[in-house]
């Protein structure tokens, strides 16, 4: 029996594949690890998406090319960075011994076996959602719910690297969560590269409001929580799903990228700035205990020093709950990389810290107005030295969002949902006391 060890870089999306091709080699026979060291193959799942995720592939791939040095026979690539840069690599990297496509993954195991040899005893040779090994632990697990975009933001490679947005039929996401709350996951966090536009390729308009009240029927699944939500398919419907279902965590994860009009036509987004501030008042009217989430962008081709500083008082003024910031990247093959109007890079670093340290400031204060309050919380782990359990309420989202540091007792209370009462706070995350 061979030992393969797994490398998962990049998104929620990347790491669903990665825990299919754990499966895959789990069903076929194969022992998993996870220190390389101890592996006798070794596969890293890549991400490509911006240039900073492109060095971190490529660094990976030689760290653990390291380990042929001692029992590894095979270092096998797949994922966003294969998929765009397949023949490069091959050249570039003979350390590797195997290359895989998303267009391969049809046939993922006969790649796998022409490199690491024929099994006479073959059970699988296909990557499915119902044999993935949940990598999360015991708490929470990703859903996919589509595949691909077809919004084709300028500055994104996606639709070029994951193709066109291909929804799952509704019986087999069902289907999967069922099988996870089965094995006592608690938590499902609905995941696509646009959860909203669920449904539009096979039902002929969105399904996310009718797919989450269909999770929400699932016996042992606790909080149910759905990332990426664009503003312009946040629908009536779908606001009133979450207000009128108790185990849809009150959160919305909306990616705006900015809030200047130019900016956004530059980009090709579908909203402006005039209807993300009113979805984002109507939320907040219509769920009052709603914990907001988004992403801005900086140092878009041709943002101008005005587009900047209505985007800085937007913050200001929106004090959103959650924001994570990032400085636009040009990447080859996006229509962006095209304009001429590249702002400097001096300048969308200067623009991303000023952003940052706004959004701490606004943090900080969103925080303290949780002193006092109860919440519901899961303990999934105690904290180094033994003192706390680190928890998360429906207002975070596991490695994104903050934390909760619970003072704990000598009781083994993993995986419980407990009542608690915040008595401190800092920046991003809270200190509480058990009820």
């Amino acid at each position: 029996m061979m030992n393969v060890g797994f490398v998962s870089l990049g998104c929620s999306k990347n790491l669903l594949d990665t825990e299919m091709t754990i499966g895959l080699f789990r069903n076929n026979k194969f022992n998993i690890v996870n220190d390389p060291s101890k592996a006798d193959i070794i596969v890293v799942n890549t991400c490509g998406f911006i240039q900073s995720a492109k060095e971190e592939a490529i660094n990976t791939l030689l760290e653990m090319a390291e380990y042929k040095k001692g029992r590894c026979k095979y270092l096998i690539a797949m994922g966003c960075l294969v998929e765009r840069y397949k023949e490069e690599l091959k050249k570039l990297m003979p350390e590797v011994d195997l290359f895989i496509k998303f267009s391969e993954y049809d046939n993922i195991w006969e790649q796998i076996e022409s490199v690491v040899g024929k099994s006479d005893d073959r059970e699988q040779d296909y990557l499915n959602f119902l044999d993935r090994v949940v990598t999360t632990g015991d708490n929470f697990a990703y859903l996919r719910i589509a595949e691909g975009c077809n919004n084709r933001c300028t500055f994104c490679a996606i639709p070029y690297i994951r193709g066109k947005y291909v929804s799952r039929t509704m019986e087999d996401v069902i289907e999967e969560a069922k099988k996870l709350a089965e094995s006592g996951i608690k938590e499902l966090i609905v995941i696509a590269q646009d959860t909203t536009k669920y449904g539009t390729d096979i039902y002929g308009e969105p399904k996310l409001a009718e797919l989450l009240e269909k999770l929400c029927k699932i016996d042992g699944i606790k909080w149910i929580r759905f990332l990426y939500a664009y503003p312009e398919s946040i629908t009536e419907d779908l606001i009133n799903v979450v207000k009128n279902n108790d185990k849809i965590c009150n959160y919305f994860d909306i990616p705006i990228q900015h809030i200047s009009d130019k900016v956004l036509k530059r980009m090709n987004r579908k909203s402006d700035g005039n209807s993300i501030r009113k979805t984002i008042a109507k939320i907040r009217k219509e769920i009052p205990d709603v914990v907001i989430r988004t992403t801005v962008m900086v140092g878009f081709p041709g943002e101008t020093k005005e587009d900047f500083d209505e985007l800085y008082n937007f913050i200001k003024e929106a004090k959103f709950d959650k924001l994570g910031a990032f400085s636009y990247s040009k990447e080859e093959g996006t229509p962006a990389a095209r304009i001429k109007d590249q702002v400097h890079p001096m300048t969308k670093k200067s623009r991303y810290n000023k952003i940052m340290a706004l959004q701490a400031e606004v943090s900080e204060e969103n925080e303290k107005k949780y002193i006092g309050k109860e919440l519901e919380v899961i303990l999934e782990e105690r904290s180094f030295d033994g003192k706390y359990y680190i928890a998360r309420s429906y207002m975070d989202v596991p490695d994104i969002d903050g934390v909760i540091y619970v003072k704990c007792d000598d009781e083994n209370l993993e995986g419980e949902f407990i009542k608690v009462r915040i008595i401190e706070s800092n920046d991003y995350d809270l200190v509480a006391e058990k009820i």
